[in-house]
């Protein structure tokens, strides 16, 4: 089996081709940028805690499989413990990224008024107003099973922050851009799970 920090770096690897992939084919489905970030004023943090974690997340298990370890691990986990953190990794970047493709044009990263897509309330968005970033907190979760370090838990922790603060921007311009249609929505289905 290879080791787990190639597997770690494969995975976050694969979720973000796959994530830029689906951003381009919406950006072509809607016609014009999906990339609000720039868009909000309020949006720098959570914009700056996103790409930190992703870019943390490809290139710190680059590094470990290179035989770096700039830090020690917290804790000693079992290893089929760890390999239990992949296989959630896995599955929460494969969520994340159904839920993004389920989006279609309605995809935006960042949130900015008079840029929102129709709501989508089928398929994962039945279970969640925010499966992708349900998708994103479980991957980097998993990674932290995987590997228990201080790295792992400042990325893990960075997703979760970012989520948590672009919800909140997200649902303030939702409410202003859908009104009443998205009123309902909020109130039918949860925030996160």
């Amino acid at each position: 089996m290879p080791p787990l920090p190639l597997l770690s770096a494969a995975i976050m690897g694969g979720y973000l081709a796959a994530f830029l992939y689906l951003t381009a084919r919406s950006r072509q489905a809607a016609g014009k940028s999906v990339w609000l970030f720039s868009l909000g004023t309020r949006q720098w943090l959570p914009a700056l805690l996103f790409r930190a974690a992703f870019a943390g997340g490809l290139l710190y298990p680059a590094l470990l499989t290179m035989g770096l370890e700039p830090v020690r691990e917290i804790v000693d986990l079992p290893r089929p413990l760890r390999s239990a953190g992949l296989l959630l990794a896995l599955a929460g970047g494969l969520f994340g990224i159904y839920a993004q493709h389920y989006m279609g044009a309605s995809w935006r990263i960042g949130s900015a008024e008079g840029h929102s897509g129709a709501i989508v309330d089928t398929g994962p968005f039945r279970l969640s107003r925010n499966p992708v970033f349900v998708g994103q907190a479980a991957m980097f979760t998993g990674f932290l099973l995987a590997r228990p370090d201080s790295v792992q838990l400042a990325l893990a922790a960075a997703v979760l922050i970012a989520a948590w603060l672009q919800v909140r921007i997200e649902e303030t311009v939702l409410e202003r851009d859908l009104g009443a249609a998205y009123r309902t929505y909020r109130q039918q289905v949860p925030r996160w799970l």
